[in-house]
Parts: C-alpha cells; structure tokens; sequence
C-alpha cells in the first residue's frame, strides 16, 4: 500500500533477474534520491555458482548508488545460519537453527 504521494515520487523501477528488484524515488530532500531494493538470496542447500551470482549481482546493484542518497536493503537474504550472534546482538536476534 502507498501513500498518494508516492506513485508521484517514483522515478523508476528496475527488475534485476528474478530476485532482485529496484524502485528509485524523489525525496522531500532536493538533491537525495531513496533506492528501494527488495532481494532474495539463494539458500545454502543451491548450487555456489548461483549463490555467486546472485550476491554479485546485489553488490553490483548496491554499489551503483550514490552515498548522498539513501539506499534501503530489504528482503530475504537467507545469511543466518546458527544461533551465535556474538558482537551482533544489536542487529542479530538469536533465532537461527542450529546445525
């Protein structure tokens, strides 16, 4: 659901293969654009080369951005494997499943 002021702020939108994709969006902030990007990452149980790929690609993505923007990384990203969140705890919960 957006807002009504949305749509109007939209600048583009980019589908990066079929698990990324991007919207740009003016902000009330002359000069700084806010980048949406939505991922899905490969589980660990996919072949390497594809997980490669698909990390690539996000970095590439992520990269093309300028810092004065404001980039928001969102999604499943599938990266937690375990429950040892040590020097993470303000970012990571411990709810991953233990091997």
């Amino acid at each position: 659901m957006l807002s009504e002021e949305a749509p109007n702020a939209l600048i583009e939108w980019e589908s990066h293969g079929s698990t990324i994709i991007k919207a740009s969006f003016e902000t009330k902030i002359e000069g700084i654009t806010m980048n949406a990007i939505q991922s899905f990452a490969s589980t660990n149980d996919s072949n390497n080369n594809n997980k490669d790929k698909s990390y690539e690609r996000l970095q590439s993505n992520t990269a093309k951005h300028p810092r004065k923007g404001l980039t928001i990384l969102m999604g499943n990203l599938n990266a937690k494997v375990g429950i040892d969140n040590t020097g993470y705890e303000d970012i990571i919960g411990r709810h991953g499943r233990e091997w």
